[in-house]
C-alpha cells in the first residue's frame, strides 16, 4: 500500500552512526513506539507497528499501528476522532524502538479507557510493603461508551 522504503539492516556502524532508516522488527515483525505529547513531553501510550504500519505513519503524517489483539492494522482515533498528528519521529541508536511526538486531535485523550494517557496510574508502595495503583489523573476526560457504543 505504502510507496515508502525502509532500508535493510545494515553493519553496527550504519545502523548507529548512518543516516539510513534501518528499523530492526522484532521476531513478529513489530517495533515498539513509545507516543508522546509533543508540546508537553507527556507519554500518552505504547504501541506497535509492523513494517506497513510504520510506512503508513510517514506517508501520511497521522500514527497507524498493528493491533496485536485484533491482527490488523487501526489508525489511532480513526472511530473516537482522537487522530494523533506525528510532529516527529525519533528512533533509537539500535533502531529497535521508536518515539513518536504526536498532538491528539479530537477532545485530546489517547487511552481507549476514557483518560488522557495510558498510564493513568502509578505505582505506589505502602509503609507496609503492600503494593497498590494510585491514580495520577483524577477523572476521565469522555466516557468510552459514549465514544465506541460499548461499556
Amino acid at each position: 500500500m505504502s510507496q515508502i522504503e525502509l532500508s535493510d539492516r545494515g553493519d553496527k556502524k550504519t545502523v548507529e552512526d548512518g543516516d539510513l532508516l534501518m528499523p530492526k522488527f522484532d521476531g513478529d515483525g513489530l517495533i515498539v513506539a513509545v507516543v508522546t505529547e509533543v508540546s508537553s513531553g507527556e507519554v500518552l501510550m505504547v504501541g506497535y507497528m509492523n513494517a506497513e504500519a510504520f510506512k503508513r505513519t510517514i506517508e501520511t503524517g497521522e500514527a497507524w499501528y498493528w493491533s496485536r489483539s485484533r491482527q490488523g492494522y487501526w489508525k489511532k482515533g480513526e472511530t473516537s476522532g482522537q487522530i494523533q498528528q506525528v510532529h516527529e519521529i525519533l528512533t533509537d541508536c539500535d533502531q529497535d524502538a521508536l518515539v513518536l511526538k504526536v498532538s491528539v486531535a479530537g477532545n485530546g485523550a489517547t487511552c481507549h479507557v476514557g483518560y488522557r494517557s495510558c498510564f493513568y496510574r502509578k505505582v505506589a508502595k505502602a509503609e507496609d510493603g503492600t503494593v497498590r495503583l494510585e491514580r495520577v489523573e483524577a477523572e476521565k476526560v469522555y466516557d468510552p461508551a459514549e465514544v465506541y457504543g460499548k461499556s
